[in-house]
């Protein structure tokens, strides 16, 4: 039986047609539950009882379980129980401009970059595309807020998972969905080189981040494993031609390590590599945990990466700060948990 909230209105038209009923009745679907937020198929009352009666017998309506948040003025970070009992993490800011949503897609991950906490636990699956959908419908119920934009760079890899990952974006870009624009969704990856070949030909055009965090083989390769598979030559490849097919402007994730890829020289080889591309590097102030050997830059040494890659001539933005007073580092609740 499939989760209601990871089918596309398309699918569900080809359901509706397929028992010999009008596909229009995917929209009053669509509509009962992303617009007027009902998820109980017994009160879709311009549904027909038999009809009802067969949607739940094909579909259910469980819901992903919220066991732990944490919040500060600006942040809240929530933890999340599947049906299977594995936990996954999202997080809420608030903006000035709207309320941004950090999704995971995966529960755990197995890229194995060495400052990244939730690839501490290897990946254990994939969420389905309704793990996805949930995480957002139960936290603008549980904050009485709505969402306006979607980060998929919570606990996992997207692009390890595109299928879903893809399925996800359709249903909370659907015009009768969740109507998030497609200029407001972000794909974060680590750099798997095929899967950002793939995304480019994807009919919706979403922003794509990549997490770099370093300006050369050698120690992208130390700090990142995907690195030795898929080297910065064949990744920057990639990027060109997304920004070929696309014309869509990418984000280049540079999380600041202290004394380890935060120097003047680092800068200098970073912007190298980026000379006349449409990108711009966001600039991460790292969130420490307990666990790891890394350590945060200073403010003076991530202001003097910022000004060397300025002069270089890059775009470039320092990342706001949100829960540093909250385990907000993506896999701290999940990773306490699980211990």
């Amino acid at each position: 039986m499939s989760n209601l909230f990871g089918i596309t209105k398309k699918d569900l038209e080809e359901y509706f047609l397929g028992i010999g009923q009008k596909k229009f009745k995917a929209t009053q679907v669509y509509e009962w539950i992303y617009q007027k937020r009902v998820f109980s198929i017994d009160l879709f009352s311009n549904i027909k009882k038999e009809v009802r009666d067969q949607l739940k017998q094909n579909f259910d309506t469980s819901f992903i379980e919220i066991v732990e948040k944490q919040e500060d003025e600006l942040t809240k970070k929530y933890l999340f129980r599947l049906h299977d009992h594995e936990f996954i993490e999202a997080v809420v800011m608030m903006h000035d401009y709207g309320v941004s949503i950090c999704i995971s897609s995966q529960v755990g991950c197995n890229m194995g970059c060495k400052f990244c906490e939730s690839g501490r636990l290897k990946k254990v699956r994939n969420l389905e595309a309704y793990e996805m959908v949930e995480q957002i419908l139960a936290i603008e119920k549980d904050a009485g807020v709505r969402i306006s934009s979607v980060v998929i760079m919570g606990i996992g890899e997207p692009l390890d998972n595109y299928d879903e990952v893809v399925r996800f974006i359709s249903i909370i870009n659907d015009a009768k969905g969740i109507q998030i624009g497609a200029r407001h969704i972000t794909v974060s990856t680590c750099g798997l080189v095929p899967k950002i070949y793939e995304l480019s030909s994807l009919p919706i055009q979403i922003n794509l981040a990549i997490s770099f965090h370093a300006p050369n083989d050698e120690l992208r390769s130390k700090l990142m494993p995907v690195n030795k598979v898929y080297s910065i030559k064949e990744l920057i490849e990639a990027i060109s031609y997304y920004l070929q097919v696309t014309s869509r402007r990418v984000t280049i994730e540079y999380v600041m390590l202290n004394n380890v890829n935060d120097s003047v020289e680092a800068a200098k080889e970073l912007a190298s590599l980026f000379k006349g591309m449409n990108i711009y590097v966001n600039l991460i102030p790292y969130n420490e945990t307990n666990h790891l050997e890394f350590a945060r830059s200073s403010k003076n040494k991530i202001h003097r990466f910022y000004d060397t890659l300025k002069q270089e001539g890059i775009n470039v933005t320092i990342r706001k700060e949100f829960g540093t007073n909250i385990d907000a580092a993506c896999g701290q609740l999940r990773g306490r948990r699980n211990k």
